[in-house]
């Protein structure tokens, strides 16, 4: 690691503590007495604001009624920090209190006239796939905020003009295809549930104990999903099919390539239709389907979609 490389890290490193001794640097970065001496020089040059207490017991502290060095990001970083950014633009909602503009006008404010000017012209050759998220999700911040918390919500969820109560402890947020989702527990029934957040019409969060830890759910997610009456299925794919699965599969499949290609895993009764309609993606590069009735649904599928057009 160079120099540079080291004191920027060990900025970053020092940046939560109070005191720190020698040995925890060269404990830390395999470097001498000497070097970390040297490192704390430099430290203070760059303007950390850095004292000595002396004594048996010497160690270092930081003074904290002053502001820390900015970090240094090398230019590259600068560019991908930024490119990353602007992703968020994509949305409509965000789980961050932000206006992406004026975050924008921020970050360029940090940066040369140059360095500008090479950002603009980026943004006329560099394309990232996104999807444009059109609906308002009203409710995220709260969402996020229940899950750091660990705690329940009571939220009202309006689906085809009708809107239902449930107590859910929410462990995840994603965003899909244009739309924000929120994975969680329904307390009544206990049972893994999927609400799409710009549905959500009214969040409360309870003051009482969760039921679980979030490491619990994030780590028990599948169980929760997976019903007594689940039903497993394999289907063989082409090798050059492998692609649609990476583009997009969900938690309750898996790939497992050698001599053949095989997607497998397994979906709850009422699911039928919603997986056909995803193998019907990887169309003639499929070459084998169990069970027999998830392949009869998916053929009579194509049959509805045959009659569809020649209708038309």
């Amino acid at each position: 690691m160079k120099k540079s490389e080291r004191l920027n890290d060990m900025m970053r490193y020092l940046n939560g503590r109070e005191f720190f001794n020698l040995s925890d640097l060269m404990e830390k970065y395999n470097i001498s007495k000497s070097t970390a001496l040297r490192d704390v020089t430099s430290l203070e040059q760059l303007g950390m604001p850095i004292f000595a207490e002396h004594g048996r017991h010497g160690r270092y502290g930081i003074l904290k009624n002053r502001l820390l060095s900015p970090i240094i990001f090398k230019i590259d970083e600068v560019y991908a920090l930024y490119f990353a950014m602007l992703t968020l633009e994509s949305y409509q909602s965000t789980p961050f209190h932000l206006s992406v503009n004026k975050l924008n006008e921020k970050f360029e404010h940090c940066l040369s006239s140059t360095q500008i000017n090479q950002i603009h012209k980026m943004k006329k050759v560099l394309q990232f796939e996104m999807y444009q998220h059109k609906h308002v999700s009203r409710f995220l911040d709260k969402i996020l905020a229940s899950i750091l918390n660990e705690s329940a919500c009571n939220i009202a969820y309006t689906k085809e003009n009708q809107t239902k109560s449930y107590p859910v402890q929410f462990f995840r947020i994603s965003a899909k295809f244009g739309q924000w989702y929120a994975t969680g527990i329904e307390l009544n029934t206990n049972t893994y549930r999927v609400f799409r957040c710009d549905r959500i019409t009214f969040i409360e969060e309870e003051e009482s104990s969760a039921r679980y830890s979030i490491e619990e759910l994030l780590n028990r997610s599948l169980e929760f999903y997976q019903s007594e009456n689940s039903i497993h299925f394999e289907v063989e794919i082409a090798e050059q099919a492998k692609d649609i699965f990476y583009k997009e599969h969900y938690p309750s499949m898996k790939i497992e390539a050698g001599p053949k290609t095989v997607i497998k895993g397994f979906y709850n009764p009422g699911e039928e239709e919603f997986l056909a309609n995803y193998f019907m993606r990887y169309g003639q590069y499929v070459r084998a389907v169990k069970p027999e009735a998830l392949k009869q649904m998916i053929q009579d599928r194509i049959e509805n979609l045959l009659h569809h057009y020649q209708k038309l």
